[in-house]
């Protein structure tokens, strides 16, 4: 059995909530100059230009890469034999999300009350954590800071067998195409096609984690990744809505069994500040 402290935790997520706010992931940034030498339009390369030219800044200056620092997103897979000493798991995440925003200087956007007074809880706890027990005596955390303006435009269908991978496609284009350039493109899509109602919402925000570039080892994932980046990508929106031939960097697809009468599919877009920094510990 392997024991983790409390404080451990706490400084480790921390850490990785600055670094993922003021870092774009390599594979982001690699993406970034491979559309930039690959679009059309003027207007949009130097849009991407100046996109790679912030996330420079932000990371020399160790400064918060885009002003939403979004909600604190957090995925955790715990060793089956790991135990957590000196207090409990969650209570370690917000405290390392707290430390993290009030010392670095990041924006808080959480409000206790989503409905009615919308107060803000000033230091943007509480995270929204997603737990996987998996086998061995490690414990890896994932820290994902999700802005609203892309958070908002995505979408989730429950829709009918008989609609098909047509249907899917459909409703995917349609989520882009509605987003736009309100959602600050280049986007990363994230798609979860099957299980249930909110389990493909997680599938497709999941997806966002895996490397820019990197096609998913199922075939039949791969082929819908593969198609629906290059539909996108001739919606035209182009980097932050100027036009152009690259509205998404990448397409992600995870997919899961469903039940016979049911397909469900979601879509989470990521705006160009796709961030995320992990930890094991």
């Amino acid at each position: 059995m392997k024991v983790i402290h409390y404080s451990q935790i706490v400084e480790a997520v921390k850490e990785i909530a600055m670094q993922a706010n003021y870092s774009l992931p390599q594979d982001v940034v690699v993406a970034f100059k491979e559309a930039l030498n690959r679009e059309e339009s003027e207007l949009g390369r130097e849009v991407l230009r100046q996109i790679l030219l912030n996330a420079e800044v932000a990371e020399q200056e160790q400064m918060a890469y885009c002003q939403d620092t979004g909600v604190a997103v957090v995925f955790v897979e715990i060793g089956q034999d790991v135990h957590v000493v000196g207090g409990s798991l969650k209570d370690a995440i917000n405290e390392g999300v707290r430390r993290a925003y009030t010392e670095g200087y990041l924006r808080a956007s959480m409000v206790y009350d989503p409905v009615f007074e919308r107060k803000n809880t000033r230091d943007n706890t509480p995270a929204i954590i997603h737990y996987e027990v998996v086998p061995g005596d490690k414990l890896r955390i994932v820290f994902a800071p999700k802005g609203a303006g892309s958070e908002n435009t995505s979408r989730l269908a429950m829709l009918k067998p008989a609609d098909g991978w047509e249907g899917v496609k459909r409703f995917v284009l349609e989520t882009v195409k509605l987003a736009g350039p309100n959602a600050c493109p280049p986007f990363t899509v994230g798609v979860g096609i099957g299980g249930n109602f909110e389990y493909c919402a997680l599938l497709a925000k999941k997806a966002l984690l895996r490397p820019v570039g990197e096609r998913s080892s199922d075939p039949i994932a791969r082929k819908i990744e593969e198609e629906l980046l290059e539909d996108i990508n001739k919606l035209g929106w182009g980097p932050m809505g100027f036009g152009g031939t690259t509205t998404a960097i990448d397409v992600k697809v995870e997919l899961y069994p469903c039940h016979i009468a049911s397909l469900p599919v979601a879509v989470n877009i990521q705006c160009h500040a796709s961030r995320h920094a992990e930890v094991e510990l």
